[in-house]
């Protein structure tokens, strides 16, 4: 399902063309203007984020490399980081000896607790979410990791992590991997936050939540199930009868 299509279906799943609308702004000195796109695409992009945080599928993981600097215990996390899936710091980068040290996961205060002094280095063996980065005394909405000990050398580090991927409602194609491949958990998605906002009745609202469950029930198979595994190692699925 493209984003034309998504955008036509829950305008006559709703018969709801979702005119324009004007509000008075909240100083109350002017008025703020939405039309009808911009609001299914809100509505789009909230069920999206729904989806995204109840189920693992592969277009939610990306990979990056960095590199540390030495004496310098602080990582920045990318701008669309959300959370870690696996971090590793890479000895002899490039070389016939090249190895991966993955870093095990901890608190803040265990590596504190760790590696108290500035002059605990080596090759980092843990890390923390430590929280926001600061450039230059000024606080940004991005985070930072915090290592232990700090590391005594610039160091590759390689990182797998979560992010929300590009919205289908400003792919440069109109689509995206859920669309393409599993468009009624989207449909739906949509179509529960739109009847949320239009107050709908109660049983309506009860017949799109029901079908997103079922829906979100057979991506979860997917993208926690399937992808998880293979015949060769977990056996072929099968339904077991009486002979």
């Amino acid at each position: 399902m493209t984003y034309n299509e998504l955008f036509i279906a829950v305008k006559n799943y709703l018969q709801n063309d979702f005119p324009t609308n004007t509000w008075t702004n909240v100083a109350g000195t002017g008025t703020t203007t939405s039309d009808g796109t911009e609001q299914i695409n809100l509505f789009i992009t909230q069920a999206e984020e729904r989806i995204y945080n109840t189920v693992q599928i592969p277009p939610l993981r990306k990979n990056v490399t960095g590199v540390t600097s030495a004496n310098n215990k602080y990582l920045s996390c990318p701008n669309d980081f959300l959370s870690v899936f696996s971090i590793a710091v890479i000895e002899n980068a490039g070389a016939a000896n090249e190895n991966y040290e993955y870093l095990l996961n901890k608190d803040v205060n265990f590596i504190r607790a760790a590696y108290p002094n500035s002059t605990d280095t080596g090759l980092p063996k843990y890390y923390a979410l430590f929280g926001p980065t600061v450039i230059s005394n000024i606080v940004t909405d991005e985070l930072s990791f915090i290592l232990g000990p700090t590391p005594d050398a610039s160091y590759n580090v390689e990182l797998h992590y979560y992010y929300y991927p590009e919205s289908i409602t400003v792919a440069a194609d109109g689509r995206t991997w859920l669309g393409d491949n599993y468009s009624p958990v989207l449909l739906y998605g949509a179509l529960l936050e739109a009847y949320i906002f239009l107050k709908g009745e109660q049983d309506m609202m009860l017949a799109y939540k029901t079908k997103y469950d079922e829906a979100m029930g057979q991506l979860n198979r997917l993208g926690t199930g399937l992808e998880r595994g293979d015949a060769y190692r977990d056996g072929q699925a099968k339904i077991k009868v009486n002979p």
